[in-house]
């Protein structure tokens, strides 16, 4: 840790070399001093200032042209000023403030974007794809083509979106969704860029090139926010214009009473810029880094001050207050022959080869529960694997013919085992016509031509759900709703659950009437941001038309997490009040920052008045309260307790 602090000082450093000539001048004049020459010695000091004069203007023109107030200016008369009433030591010193002020900078402002720059450095530059022969060419990510065979070394990062033709791969997905542990990704399945191998090399086949996979999508949120301004620090920019008159004012007043112009000077060296130069912006970098940490990002700083006014929010039911996938609630089992671990494992383990949407969620319930169905069926031992789009998939399991699926598919192998002339399909005719519940799915299981059971499923909503709506709520975010295509007794089955009040519930919408709710809303009047959270295609519209679109994601692509403002990478929803908190406390250190050093400032300024402070002493405090002013700013990036 202390050597990569190390190395960040050092950087800062290199990328200001005035200081090292300024330094190094300082060598010049002690021994022109030592040899008596003390003209020499002012045409050095004149030369220094000449130089970081016109650098100095170099930069206000710059700053201008991008719309910030050239605040620079003070330390411009600063130094003009300390050369013209004879200050050379002064002078000198208010060099050496400057630019050891604009290394502070660099590193205050490498510190709080740490996060966001370990993201960018991670990202993959080449490509290793396995041609004829197997043959290993090494290519730059931007050249890679979909359908390309790659090859990922232990250690590298997936370099585009791909799917896995090795037998398995272990991952960390720790950049793209904070996830600390690794994964084990199967043949066939898709594995994101940005991904890093954490086991033997595996081979990938590329379904997506680098612009359009996930890494590259998260490193263009990262360089949209580390470009972007948020309105607090535009509002500190104006605080310039002020601060600026009343630096004036005092130093003149100073001179006038006193009648001595050294006094102006011992004044004006203290009017000190920096809390609004620099402790604004590293403050909202080290809110987005934060951010960042958590798995949270933003496609710029402006995000950060909309967060702090959140006054609605609007949530999409399936996917974001629901799990992504439905979940198995329950096992109806028609046989005896079986147990329900037995028949939930069997499903499990046939359903693991399915692309359907029930077929993860009775994969991951068979898992489970494969312990308890071992002794009486292998279901690790899988063969024979077929599946018909839209009604079901069939293997053998430790010797046994297993389907899943529509009824009427598990019943097609029913003849052959003499099943359908026992009538126990007649027996139990009645209890598969109907589920309880109009939102419940169905898959049907049959072994060896039995029909064994029925699989339900539903939404069910996440678990952090209802804490994350309260946390919200004592945030003092004044309206939550639901806005939702799927029918209003699933809507307010899942809203009763998760704490939103039933006329709060919005149902049957198409993305067309989402919006036309959201706009609403924002004609109302209401105080506060408007925020929008979903996680499907069908929520990009609406995402866009929020004041702050927040996308629930697992790390794939898609829709919703391009269109949003805000892309919560490791889908967990508590993140979405965690990052209300964090702009909160952003916006209070930034201002606290700026007013802490301004305060400093001026108490400085209206003590040098008085002629007390020295122009060297009062240089060398003008440092001081910039380094206080920064250091404060960088609490932005610690953890919020």
């Amino acid at each position: 840790m202390k050597n990569a602090q190390l190395q960040r000082v050092w950087q800062s450093m290199k990328d200001v070399p005035m200081l090292f000539v300024t330094l190094a001048v300082l060598l010049v004049l002690v021994i022109l001093s030592e040899k008596g020459f003390e003209d020499a010695r002012v045409w050095v000091v004149a030369g220094l200032v000449l130089v970081t004069v016109i650098d100095t203007l170099i930069g206000m023109i710059a700053d201008i042209k991008e719309g910030h107030v050239g605040l620079d200016v003070l330390a411009v008369v600063a130094i003009i000023s300390t050369l013209a009433v004879g200050e050379f030591w002064a002078s000198w010193t208010v060099v050496l403030m400057i630019y050891s002020g604009s290394v502070i900078e660099a590193y205050a402002q490498s510190s709080a974007e740490h996060n966001l720059t370990a993201l960018l450095s991670a990202a993959p530059q080449t490509a290793h794809v396995l041609g004829a022969n197997d043959a290993l060419c090494d290519v730059p990510v931007s050249e890679v083509q979909v359908m390309d065979l790659l090859l990922v070394k232990p250690g590298e990062t997936v370099p585009v979106d791909g799917v896995v033709m090795s037998e398995r791969a272990v991952v960390n997905l720790g950049m793209i969704n904070g996830e600390p542990l690794p994964q084990t990704v199967l043949n066939a399945q898709r594995v994101p860029s940005g991904a890093v191998n954490d086991s033997e090399s595996f081979t990938l086949r590329a379904i997506a090139s680098a612009e359009d996979s996930q890494y590259q999508r998260i490193l263009s949120l990262v360089k949209q926010a580390q470009e972007s301004r948020p309105r607090s620090v535009r509002t500190a920019d104006l605080l310039a214009v002020p601060f600026t008159v009343i630096a004036f004012f005092l130093a003149g007043l100073a001179w006038f009473l006193s009648g001595d112009p050294v006094r102006f000077t011992q004044v004006l060296v203290l009017a000190t810029p920096c809390p609004l130069l620099i402790a604004a912006p590293v403050a909202y970098l080290g809110g987005t880094s934060r951010l960042a940490a958590a798995g949270v990002l933003i496609k710029g700083q402006e995000v950060l001050e909309q967060l702090t006014r959140v006054g609605s929010v609007f949530f999409d039911k399936t996917g974001t207050l629901t799990v992504k996938q439905p979940q198995v609630v329950r096992i109806e089992r028609f046989t005896s022959n079986y147990t329900d671990d037995v028949i939930l494992a069997a499903a499990g383990a046939v359903e693991s080869y399915s692309i359907h949407i029930l077929a993860l969620g009775i994969a991951r319930a068979g898992k489970k529960v494969r312990s308890a169905a071992l002794p009486v069926l292998n279901v690790d031992a899988v063969s024979h694997v077929s599946e018909r789009s839209g009604y079901g998939v069939s293997a053998i399991v430790d010797g046994h013919e297993v389907r899943v699926g529509r009824r009427g598919f598990v019943e097609e192998s029913a003849d052959s085992a003499g099943f359908a002339k026992s009538g126990r399909l007649l027996k139990h005719d009645a209890r598969l016509t109907a589920l309880r519940e109009a939102d419940e799915m169905g898959a049907y299981v049959s072994i060896d031509g039995e029909l064994v059971g029925r699989i339900v499923l539903r939404d069910v909503e996440r678990s952090n759900a209802r804490t994350a709506i309260e946390r919200l709520r004592a945030l003092g975010v004044r309206s939550i709703s639901m806005l939702t295509g799927d029918g209003p007794v699933s809507a307010n089955r899942v809203a009763a659950s998760v704490g939103i009040a039933i006329e709060d519930v919005h149902a049957k919408l198409l993305p067309e009437r989402k919006q036309r709710i959201l706009n609403n809303a924002r004609s109302g009047g209401g105080a506060g941001a408007i925020v929008m959270v979903g996680d499907g295609v069908n929520d990009a519209p609406v995402l866009a038309a929020a004041d702050i679109g927040v996308a629930l994601t697992d790390g794939s692509s898609s829709a919703a997490s391009q269109t949003a403002h805000m892309v919560i990478m490791n889908d967990d929803l508590s993140l979405l009040p965690r990052s209300i908190e964090i702009a909160r406390r952003t916006r209070r250190v930034m201002l606290q920052a700026v007013f802490l050093g301004l305060g400093l400032a001026l108490v400085g300024m209206i003590v040098a008045t008085f002629g007390v402070i020295p122009a060297v002493v009062g240089a060398f405090g003008q440092e001081a309260i910039d380094v206080v002013s920064i250091v404060w700013a960088l609490n932005a990036v610690r953890e919020v307790k």
